[in-house]
């Protein structure tokens, strides 16, 4: 079949020739026959009606006359799906999409040229109001999405946006998260030129679908309706099993009830766009009930692929190898599919991060050619061991940024979804995500820091902006380091709860911890003072998107640290206690914002995890750990020469640096006196690109060390202690010659080596 290709002539009261011009109070004329338009441009439309009037006061009427063209042309916009081209003739603008979607986001294109951000409501970005604007005569803007599918996942819900829209935005059905809530979600979804979302799945949630109105809105936004690694066919499974499964959640043996189960979903969703899931796992995230060896599971998805396509088959399309499908091997099933596991071709592989942003597997050349192409499912929030981030969105823009050009670079386009937790408060970086899916390209030509740099300035206005940047990539800088989630030494879901429960000291000198503590400080004074510079009707958003971010994280640092200091006698406890008394009034004036908008959104204790409580005034049974004097410590772009990447922003100092298979790069020194010398490698704990290993080597004037493998394996020890701090570390001894300058040469003998620091000490 051939594409439709939408066309929507906007056409204004004439103004000025040679120019497509509105201003403010006059009567926008859009033709457009609304009658015949798909839903999803009705969305938009109506998102663009709103827009103006907010904006210019504006009013927009539809008209008869030049309403949309419809024709048949599979060359339109070079056959992309989802293009769009705005182009400005005369006095005119005409939007043109290669489909209903491409009209959507050509239509909200022109909310974002009004100065509309995508976190108008989510965020109470007010736009400013304008007395005019204005596109030249021979203005175009064509664009078009790299990645296919891209959306959100809404996870772990249950202190954030459950209890929000149940309680607060569309009360009071517990556990509901209507479609009043998913329209809001779907609008920002369409303004973020995303059209794919999981929704929630946790058994507090009412599922989606057996949830009224929620399948109707997404039609009516265009949305994709996924579902996770445990989630197949369409089925929220550990909040529907219950409700309308018979017997246990058993393929094995109790196949015809399971069948039944998935069919009455295709059923009823078969008419409106849904990416399927296909796979299966247990009801609550765990290995499938019925098949315990690798061997026996391998011949249960099998036949379970079988099944479930034939489903498709029957209620979706005859041609099942045109309905999207995804077969997500996270895991267990990770080494179900290793094991040779048959996945059709036509099938998207979608692959995982280790839920710390290091994504394990790239695919091989192999799976780079399917059909059915690559996917990513990734992490800036997460609930799980070691520990939990689910409070703060202070995920590293520099991180999600190396690792998904990485994915991009390695074939991974099909498929784009982002864990976001509650959405707030990730909302940067969801924008990020999203961006990068939607033109990789126009990203890398800024790189994150530009990227953030132009996120704040369209929020708070050029010179704001520019005073946010250094303040914003610092916070990120110092919560890379150490989330503020995880500075109270504890962890989550270990066997031994009370030793894991128990705050406890960082492995940090009072000298660090001193130095954290005034970095802290010195950008939450940033942010409070700029605060009085921020225009009144922003200054709501500003707190959400950088005073309560920044201050809280800044003020969990000081109870832990302050703590730390107080458990061996350097201060008093009063620094600690009043530090969490401040957590509790940011939260509380959050959740007051705009007459009590948010209120339930943010709570600062999810999981009421140790770590959240104010700290138990305990006395130190060791002595902290001095600081070690390094005869030399370099962040990675400080090396002497070689054939490297920077990765900007990305390491303790914001400046590791990626080395190719069989590149090297040097470091260069001076020592006399001694004979041998300590040498500290942190590199980034990122997986192998290629095959099991990511290795390196050292040579210390010629010497040469053992080949080093620093590849984790599982949720390991060595793992755990890595994503806590964000890096892996290898120490050596290596002699030195009877000479005063020394060569040190770290050779990648892998892809994907990121050297963040090199320390060398005396013995």
């Amino acid at each position: 079949m051939k594409k439709i290709v939408w066309s929507i002539v906007v056409a204004l009261l004439t103004v000025r020739a040679g120019a497509f011009e509105l201003k403010s109070g006059q009567t926008v004329t859009v033709s457009c026959d609304t009658g015949r338009t798909e839903p999803v441009v009705k969305s938009a439309l109506r998102m663009l009606t709103g827009d103006m009037a907010k904006v210019l006061s504006a009013k927009v009427c539809i008209g008869k006359e030049g309403s949309i063209i419809v024709r048949q042309d599979g060359r339109a916009l070079n056959n992309r799906k989802e293009a769009f081209r705005l182009q400005v003739s005369g006095d005119t603008l005409r939007i043109t999409g290669s489909d209903a979607h491409g009209v959507a986001y050509g239509l909200l294109e022109v909310s974002r040229l009004l100065g509309v951000s995508p976190w108008e409501w989510w965020a109470d970005a007010t736009p400013a109001k304008l007395s005019a604007f204005k596109l030249p005569d021979g203005y175009v803007n064509e664009q078009a999405p790299d990645v296919e599918f891209r959306g959100i996942f809404i996870n772990d819900e249950d202190w954030g946006l459950m209890p929000w829209a149940s309680q607060t935005y569309e009360p009071w059905v517990k556990g509901r998260i209507g479609p009043k809530t998913n329209a809001r979600i779907f609008e920002l979804l369409l303004r973020l030129r995303a059209n794919t979302y999981w929704p929630a799945m946790h058994e507090c949630t009412q599922p989606f679908f057996l949830t009224e109105g929620n399948r109707e809105t997404a039609k009516e936004y265009g949305i994709y309706i996924g579902g996770s690694h445990c989630e197949p066919m369409a089925s929220s499974t550990a909040g529907e099993w219950p409700r309308r499964g018979v017997g246990e959640y058993n393929y094995v043996t109790n196949r015809d009830n399971v069948c039944h189960f998935w069919e009455s979903r295709v059923r009823e969703v078969a008419g409106q766009p849904t990416l399927y899931t296909i796979g299966m796992r247990g009801l609550h995230d765990g290995a499938m009930n019925g098949a315990k060896t690798i061997g026996e599971q391998k011949t249960v998805l099998e036949r379970v692929f079988v099944d479930q396509r034939q489903l498709l088959g029957r209620y979706v399309n005859r041609d099942v190898t045109k309905v999207p499908q995804v077969f997500i091997p996270y895991k267990e099933v990770l080494d179900v599919y290793n094991a040779g596991l048959q996945v059709p071709e036509d099938v998207c592989l979608m692959w995982c991060d280790d839920n710390y942003g290091y994504i394990r597997h790239f695919p091989t050349e192999t799976e780079q050619r399917r059909k059915g192409g690559n996917g990513i499912y990734y992490h800036v929030s997460y609930w799980g061991r070691p520990h939990d981030y689910l409070w703060l969105g202070t995920f590293s823009p520099a991180l999600l940024y190396q690792q998904m050009t990485t994915a991009y670079d390695r074939g991974i386009r099909k498929i784009w979804i982002l864990n976001v937790g509650d959405i707030k408060p990730c909302e940067y970086q969801t924008e990020l995500f999203m961006d990068m899916a939607w033109s990789m390209e126009a990203v890398r030509r800024q790189g994150p820091s530009a990227h953030l740099g132009s996120f704040l300035r369209r929020e708070f206005g050029d010179k704001a902006g520019a005073q946010l940047l250094p303040v914003m990539w610092e916070h990120y800088r110092l919560a890379y380091i150490r989330k503020p989630e995880f500075m109270g030494g504890t962890r989550t879901e270990e066997p031994d709860r009370t030793y894991w429960n128990t705050v406890r000291d960082l492995p940090w000198s009072n000298d660090y911890i001193t130095r954290r503590l005034s970095d802290y400080q010195t950008i939450e004074n940033a942010a409070e003072a700029l605060a009085g510079e921020i225009r009144e009707d922003a200054r709501d958003e500003y707190f959400q998107l950088v005073k309560y971010p920044v201050l809280a994280a800044a003020e969990m640092n000081k109870k832990m640290l302050y703590a730390q200091q107080a458990r061996h006698g350097l201060c008093g406890w009063e620094k600690s206690d009043a530090a969490h008394d401040s957590i509790v009034r940011l939260t509380q004036a959050y959740n007051a914002l705009r007459g009590g908008k948010w209120q339930r959104m943010m709570d600062c204790q999810p999981r009421r995890l140790p770590v959240f409580n104010p700290v138990a005034h305990t006395r130190a049974e060791t002595p902290m750990p001095q600081e070690r004097a390094y005869l030399y410590r370099w962040n990675g772009s400080e090396c002497a020469g070689g054939d490297f990447t920077l990765c900007e922003g990305l390491g303790y100092e914001g400046k590791a640096v990626q080395v190719g298979k069989g590149k090297s790069v040097l470091f260069s020194f001076h020592a006399t006196g001694i004979d041998s010398v300590s040498v500290e490698v942190s590199l980034l704990p990122v997986h192998p690109l290629t095959g099991k290993s990511i290795r390196f080597r050292l040579s210390l004037d010629g010497t040469e060390s053992p080949v080093t493998d620093y590849a984790t394996q599982g949720r390991s020890e060595e793992w755990k202690t890595n994503v806590l701090c964000n890096r892996a570390v290898r120490r050596f001894i290596l002699p030195l010659k009877r000479q005063a300058a020394h060569q040190l040469i770290l050779t990648a003998l892998d892809d994907g080596v990121v050297i963040d620091e090199v320390m060398l000490g005396d013995r």
